[in-house]
């Protein structure tokens, strides 16, 4: 059976891969750079393990031999779902596996915001450690009394907020349903308005695409801090430049964009009260060995022709 992993894979992780071969798994490893070698291989794969590049229709059309697109990771709104059902591929997804390493990078980049670290960064490497302007030490902060909101509580959400009151803030969130949880259920907007940092776990739908939109993000503190390690499709980002440049936003905190990678000539990258890392809250190798044990547990259940494990489509 012939995989195909389109993602530039770490040493350690191809040596693994390579060992699939004892199990008849002929695994090959292309960079989601290299579009030319992955149009070259698609017509042979029969399971691709899919990581960030979208996988789009003409790509589907192009597999005639797949039957399988795993997701390494959650979600699946950069595959075709629509297209792989079409021609009776199954879409199956990885829930739990990378819930550790987003909470920890959610809680790394909450703490990177309220202490202005890419400032003080710059400052530390430009050699003017002494000269911390006196406006940026009046706005840094600690957790401890603030107010985190989280919109969603899923398992990335549960992990973390145990973590933030441990910490001394205070956990709201906005849910659907109400959760077994000592945490106070707010409306959407409700949350908005009381939070100081605001942290989105939601999955991106046509129902959240710009969920924070200039509206809402007008109705948040001034000042608040907001991160964004879910989807980068659930904030309107025009707007969003628009409450850094103003100060209704005093600094946030993304792992996620609408496109990516983040064009070079995006404003968000010239505001040193922004954040960024280039999705991959993640990116662990505890991760990827989670991740690889159910991708191989799918390759063994396809070839037994077992029912698949958390199957999307």
């Amino acid at each position: 059976m012939r995989v195909l992993l389109h993602f530039n894979a770490p040493p350690r992780l191809v040596s693994r891969l390579h060992a699939l071969a004892a199990e008849s798994f002929d695994v090959t490893v292309i960079a989601e750079t290299d579009i030319v070698a992955f149009d070259a291989a698609l017509p042979s794969t029969d399971v691709l393990w899919h990581v960030l590049r979208p996988v789009t229709a003409s790509d589907i059309a192009a597999a005639a031999r797949l039957k399988l697109i795993q997701k390494f990771g959650v979600g699946v709104n950069t595959i075709d779902v629509a297209a792989a059902a079409a021609h009776g591929i199954a879409v199956c997804n990885m829930p739990g596996t990378n819930t550790q390493a987003v909470a920890e990078m959610t809680l790394l980049l909450m703490l990177a915001c309220l202490r202005h670290l890419p400032q003080l960064q710059r400052v530390a490497r430009d050699g003017n450690a002494w000269s911390l302007p006196p406006s940026l030490q009046g706005d840094v902060g600690e957790l401890a009394g603030r107010t985190v909101g989280l919109v969603g509580f899923g398992a990335v959400p549960s992990r973390l907020a145990p973590w933030l009151v441990t910490m001394g803030a205070r956990v709201v969130y906005t849910a659907r349903s109400a959760r077994a949880v000592p945490y106070e259920r707010l409306p959407l907007e409700a949350l908005l308005a009381s939070a100081d940092v605001v942290s989105l776990h939601v999955p991106a739908t046509p129902e959240t695409t710009h969920l924070l939109d200039a509206r809402r993000l007008a109705l948040m503190r001034r000042g608040a801090i907001l991160v964004n390690t879910a989807r980068g499709a659930l904030i309107d980002a025009t707007a969003m430049v628009d409450a850094l440049r103003s100060g209704q936003l005093a600094a946030v905190g993304l792992d996620v964009a609408a496109v990516e990678p983040l064009p070079a000539a995006h404003p968000l990258h010239a505001m040193p009260q922004v954040v960024l890392t280039p999705h991959v809250a993640w990116l662990t190798p505890e991760t990827f060995a989670r991740s690889l044990d159910v991708a191989l547990d799918n390759l063994r259940r396809l070839q037994r022709g077992d029912a698949l494990v958390h199957r999307f489509a």
